[in-house]
């Protein structure tokens, strides 16, 4: 039985693609290889929004072609995703050991091209044409106990549910556009079917997931008795029977109608956590971003959802040296993020992506300035973050157990409601429960609970 594995860079979609790869491959008679070192078939599914990540897939690579193929030259080798959707036939020509480039229409193709390759149909596959309904296409999920846990995501409990395909939003500083194409979403009867037969086979969280989520089925459902096409599929997967939580990521600012923000009063699976990109807090760079709201605007979505729900978790993505950035609009990033009080924030230095207009824009950040700017948001962020969750010691939280602490196997994790992540004693019979745990202590953006759970019978 031939073996394949699978290397994933960047986003919850693109771990969400490779799962679907995964499950049907096994689905054509493949394995799952635990490393590289025993596979037959190696992917790398790739990132291209910054260049830190397509780096370490081009030098990954590299590798693999030296050393894996040294040993065993009928291993297969193959880009998948965005880095594969940009540069295409110039990843053969760069590392001519790579078998297969696959865009990100083109998932769905993998076993069908792995089985020409192997069969000597075909010796080089680079496909990054775009395909009607490949929206559609990312359905396929792992069984419970199917191997390949880096891939399965705890499919046990929880499960990504790819909703839409594609960006509008066109963001100068952003690559995704190119790579992924134009907004396509999928049926909501689709979707509610999924994620139906997730929860058949014991999964008790959906996270819903697309480029922009908030932009779903805006052109293919559009708005109905005052609700957007997001919110009717909340309702509609709210309805599931067994199903105990509801996430979405990522969303968009200009996503966040009244429709949406009541909807977390009125539909009590959608939990009560919310991950926004900001981006900045300068009206002057999110007007050169493209990013369609102002920072009175955020922080007025900020105030909504606070209100509708004061126990919200909130998290936010911030960039730092976008072109023309100047210390005068680093600092009014510095008031957001003091003024929002988020639980967490990604704080990411602005890379520069060719193709994008970003890219040739005047005023480019000398990099030391980033650096500085880098440091002095993100301490700014892990002292607010610190002293909110130091907040939750002594109180009573609710968590849904997930599984096996990622970092001390003999402890189980879960998450509450506002997305914090708890470590505490249990055992396996307790996964998949929802739980209310006493917080005794809190680390670095984790909460631990006390042994003595309360409700653990």
């Amino acid at each position: 039985m031939p073996s394949v594995f699978i290397k994933t860079y960047g986003c919850q979609m693109n771990e969400r693609d490779s799962e679907a790869v995964a499950a049907q491959l096994v689905a054509q008679g493949y394995g799952l290889a635990a490393s590289e070192a025993a596979a037959d078939v190696i992917l790398l599914n790739t990132c291209s929004v910054r260049d830190a990540a397509e780096q370490k897939a081009l030098g990954k690579m590299a590798n693999l072609a030296a050393e894996v193929r040294q040993r065993r030259p009928e291993v297969v080798l193959g880009f998948l995703g965005c880095m594969a959707q940009s540069r295409g036939q110039e990843l053969i020509a760069q590392q001519p050991e790579v078998d297969l480039v696959l865009g990100t229409q083109k998932f769905h193709r993998a076993a069908e091209y792995l089985a020409d390759i192997a069969a000597g149909r075909l010796t080089k596959v680079v496909d990054t044409a775009e395909e009607a309904g490949s929206e559609g296409t990312i359905r396929e999920h792992l069984a419970v106990g199917g191997g390949g846990a880096s891939l399965a995501k705890a499919q046990g409990v929880t499960a990504f549910v790819s909703i839409m395909q594609g960006c509008n939003q066109y963001c100068t500083f952003c690559i995704v556009p190119y790579t992924r194409g134009q907004e396509r979403s999928r049926p909501i009867a689709e979707i509610v079917a999924e994620c139906r037969e997730l929860v058949a086979r014991g999964v008790r969280e959906i996270v819903l997931l697309g480029q922009i989520v908030t932009s779903y089925g805006k052109r293919e459902i559009g708005v109905r008795d005052g609700r957007s096409a997001f919110v009717q599929l909340l309702e509609a997967v709210q309805e599931i029977e067994g199903l105990e939580r509801i996430r979405f990521t990522s969303p968009h600012p200009k996503g966040y109608g009244e429709d949406l923000v009541a909807a977390y009063g009125r539909l009590s699976k959608l939990v009560a956590s919310a991950h926004i990109p900001v981006q900045s807090g300068s009206d002057r760079i999110l007007k050169l971003m493209h990013r369609g709201y102002t920072r009175e605007r955020f922080v007025e979505i900020v105030r909504q959802l606070r209100q509708v729900r004061p126990a919200m978790g909130l998290t936010t993505d911030l960039i730092v040296g976008f072109p023309g950035e100047t210390e005068a609009d680093f600092q009014e990033t510095l008031g957001l993020v003091r003024a929002a009080e988020f639980d967490n924030a990604y704080v990411f230095k602005y890379s520069r992506r060719r193709d994008t207009p970003a890219a040739e824009m005047p005023g480019q950040v000398p990099e030391d300035v980033i650096e500085e700017r880098h440091a002095r948001l993100l301490a700014a962020v892990n002292e607010i973050g610190q002293r909110k969750y130091q907040a939750c010691v002594g109180g009573t939280m609710q968590i849904l157990a997930s599984g096996p602490s990622h970092r001390n196997a003999a402890r189980l994790e879960g998450r509450t409601a506002c997305n914090k992540i708890v470590i505490f004693e249990g055992s396996e019979r307790h996964v998949g429960q929802l739980l209310d745990v006493r917080i005794t202590r809190a680390g670095s953006f984790t909460l631990y609970g006390d042994p003595a759970i309360l409700n653990l019978n």
